[in-house]
């Protein structure tokens, strides 16, 4: 049997070859931040008026470059194109573009900047960051689960502890909820909450400064520390894979030079 390439399938390949170079790919991320550029322009009233219809033209020369992309890459990959996570994501942002922002779905008008996004789905390392944040999920997971665990006792027990003299910061659970997030953020919580408090009771220390040791300073590093441990993973996992080809590269040309010598 014959392994010569269809026309058609040659031609498919060096397309895909011409989509993944340095080069294009360079191109479209400059052409998703000149959108960005000019999707923020658009929110300027003094801008559009003075050069609205411009801005409008680039604005629809950057989505059709994108359509064109997304159909050449349809065009070179087939059926293999909505197996990776990546094109999908890419083929969503821009159909979401192309809807008409009319009769109710102004809305998505506003949706257009999330074309922004595509940056990740161009830019390798940015990539390597979401793909690591995404395995930290389910790690994540169970640290959400405990933070939530930890937060409906201190709930609890502020609100029976507080809720007497201070019922507008833990009145109730969700009061005490709100108001305890708000502490273990740092955001004014020593002369906004804790200080308050403290002139009330003045053991309330003994609740509070646990509270933000356990959250704060433990849980929150902890998930810091799944998703650096996540990025690394995959950064290794990224090398191990450009060595594996690499490695199949240097193996397929000793294999033809092989062959080569053999013939002659």
């Amino acid at each position: 049997m014959s392994d010569s390439v269809s026309p058609a399938q040659g031609f498919r390949t060096r397309l895909a070859e011409w989509l993944d170079r340095p080069s294009v790919r360079n191109t479209i991320i400059g052409v998703i931040l000149f959108n960005a550029v000019i999707l923020g322009m658009e929110t300027s009233p003094g801008i559009m008026e003075a050069a609205g219809p411009l801005i409008v033209a680039f604005d629809r020369a950057c989505l059709t470059i994108f359509v064109i992309e997304i159909a050449l890459k349809l065009m070179a990959h087939g059926g293999r194109f909505f197996r990776s996570g990546w094109n999908l994501f890419d083929f969503v942002i821009v159909g979401i573009a192309l809807v008409p922002a009319a009769q109710g779905l102004s809305v998505l008008r506003a949706l257009r900047i999330l074309r922004v996004l595509r940056v990740i789905s161009a830019a390798p390392r940015l990539r390597r960051v979401v793909e690591g944040f995404i395995t930290a999920l389910p790690g994540m997971g169970s640290v959400f689960l405990l933070m939530g665990i930890i937060f409906y006792i201190g709930a609890v027990m502020a609100t029976k502890l507080f809720a007497a003299s201070f019922p507008e910061w833990f009145g109730s659970i969700g009061a005490s909820l709100y108001t305890l997030f708000q502490v273990m953020t740092l955001e004014s919580w020593s002369m906004g909450i804790v200080r308050p408090v403290l002139e009330v009771y003045p053991y309330a220390w003994v609740f509070f400064v646990p509270f933000i040791m356990v959250t704060t300073f433990a849980v929150v590093n902890l998930l810091v520390g799944l998703i650096v441990n996540s990025m690394q993973d995959a950064h290794a996992e990224e090398s191990n894979a450009a060595t594996d080809a690499y490695r199949d590269e240097v193996l397929e040309r000793l294999r033809k030079i092989e062959e080569r010598l053999d013939r002659s």
